[in-house]
Order: C-alpha cells, then sequence, then structure tokens
C-alpha cells in the first residue's frame, strides 16, 4: 500500500529511495502547494523538504485520489463479431444490400404492397394490410416480424440485426429507428453486442424516436418525437426523453 510505504519512508528510508518512488507514484501539484503553505512554517515538519512531499502524498492518499497506471485505447484493427451470425447465406445478404439499395429503399418505386412483397421474398413474416412508406431502410428481412395493419413510415431505420417483433396496429413514425446492435465499449476490441426488441400491439414510436437494444415495448405504450428508450415501456404509458421517462398514462376513448 501507498500509505505504508510512506510512513516507511518518514521514519526511516533515504531521499534517494523516496525520490525514487515519488517519480513512479506522483501526487497532484496542487497538495505540493498546500503541504508548503500549510506546513512549512511548522517545527514539525519543518525538518527535510523530503518529509513534506512524503506527506503530500500521504494526504493524497487519505483522499483516495488513484488514477491508473495505464489506460488502454479501443484497437478495432482486432474486432471479431464473432460468434454473431446474421441468419441467410453470404449470397442472400449480397443479394438483399443491393436490391434494398435499387428497389426497396427508395422513392422512385412508392407502392407499399411492392415493398411488402420484397420483404416477403426475402424471408420476413408481415402481416394483413401492413403500410411501408418510402426510403424505409431494413438491415435483414429475415429477422423481422409484423403484425396486421402496422404502418411503417418515411425514413423508419430497422436495425433487423436479430429478431425484431413488432405486433399488430403499431405506428414507426418518421425517421423512427429500431436498434438491436451496440458495442462493449468496455473492451479493447469494440465486441458487438446484439440484443432483439419487442414491440407489442397498439404501439407508437413516434417521429425521430429511439428504441435502443433489448427493449420491450408492451401494448400501446407511447414513446415521442426525438425521446430514446434504455429501458423497458409499460403498457399504456407515454415515454418523453432522454433516456425517456413515463410522464403519463394513454386513455384512449
Amino acid at each position: 500500500m501507498v500509505k505504508h510505504t510512506v510512513r516507511a519512508m518518514l521514519s526511516n528510508q533515504t531521499s534517494t529511495q523516496f525520490t525514487k518512488f515519488l517519480l513512479s507514484n506522483p501526487p497532484p501539484a496542487f497538495l505540493y502547494e498546500f503541504v508548503n503553505k500549510a506546513y512549512c512554517h511548522h517545527t514539525t515538519f519543518n525538518i527535510i523538504p523530503c518529509k513534506i512531499i512524503a506527506l503530500s502524498l500521504y494526504i493524497w492518499t487519505k483522499c483516495t485520489i488513484s488514477l491508473p497506471a495505464q489506460m488502454l485505447k479501443t484497437d478495432l484493427s482486432i474486432y471479431n463479431n464473432y460468434p454473431y451470425n446474421p441468419g441467410g447465406n453470404a449470397l442472400k445478404r449480397i443479394l438483399w444490400y443491393y436490391f434494398n439499395a435499387v428497389f426497396f429503399k427508395t422513392s422512385i418505386i412508392p407502392s407499399s404492397a411492392f415493398k411488402v412483397f420484397c420483404l416477403k421474398l426475402f424471408g420476413a413474416r408481415i402481416g394483413k394490410h401492413v403500410t411501408i412508406k418510402p426510403c424505409v431502410n431494413i438491415k435483414y428481412p429475415w429477422n423481422l416480424r409484423i403484425g396486421d395493419e402496422t404502418w411503417v413510415g418515411e425514413n423508419v431505420w430497422i436495425d433487423s440485426l436479430v429478431l425484431i417483433d413488432i405486433g399488430a396496429n403499431v405506428c414507426l413514425s418518421q425517421g423512427a429507428i429500431l436498434l438491436t446492435g451496440s458495442h462493449n465499449y468496455k473492451r479493447k476490441s469494440f465486441d458487438l453486442i446484439t440484443k432483439g426488441i419487442i414491440l407489442e400491439d397498439g404501439v407508437w414510436i413516434c417521429a425521430g424516436a429511439m428504441v435502443n437494444p433489448g427493449i420491450t415495448a408492451a401494448s400501446h405504450a407511447v414513446l415521442t418525437s426525438g425521446s430514446i428508450a434504455t429501458n423497458n415501456l409499460d403498457a399504456y404509458g407515454i415515454y418523453q426523453g432522454n433516456p425517456a421517462i413515463k410522464i403519463r398514462t394513454r386513455e384512449i376513448s
């Protein structure tokens, strides 16, 4: 322990040994100034400068100030998303990438029926009378389930790295984002983290709102415009803010 080392140096260690220790365990500079101003004229501490420095180091440890010896850095060159598997084979993923860019995500073909056909063609499970507006972007259709009578607005981003389960009569307004992927910022390799999303019947994700990985929005919950869901949403709750908190209960007449 640093404190015991300092005590030993105050009693019987040489200045040379202490200097070496101090160089490897430097206290903040302001503590030198504090100790000098407070104790330099006191007879107990006016013996040798070494003991004044030792005292400042002792105060430093008593104040529980600690810094890591070396801060590691993110190294994206060692990133590896194993064991994540997006589903589908490589050919299917390539075909969807270009089909999505040319035919689905574009506003040139605005037909909702055509977009639903495309999603089903690539493995999505889509209910009856689903409306999909232009410029919707979907990562992997085979990881998507949508119930009857659901609306998906312009510029919605459905990041279906893993399963996203959307119920019936759900509304995703313009620019809403459903995220199933994140990264472990505590790991040097910035590992991929994936968690699915469940939106139960009657949920409304308003314009520009974001649902984070692993969230379940219970029946008829509302996430207001621009809000970010970081925790599950209760049934009929109206949530607002970042992070979103419940502000009132939804009443339907």
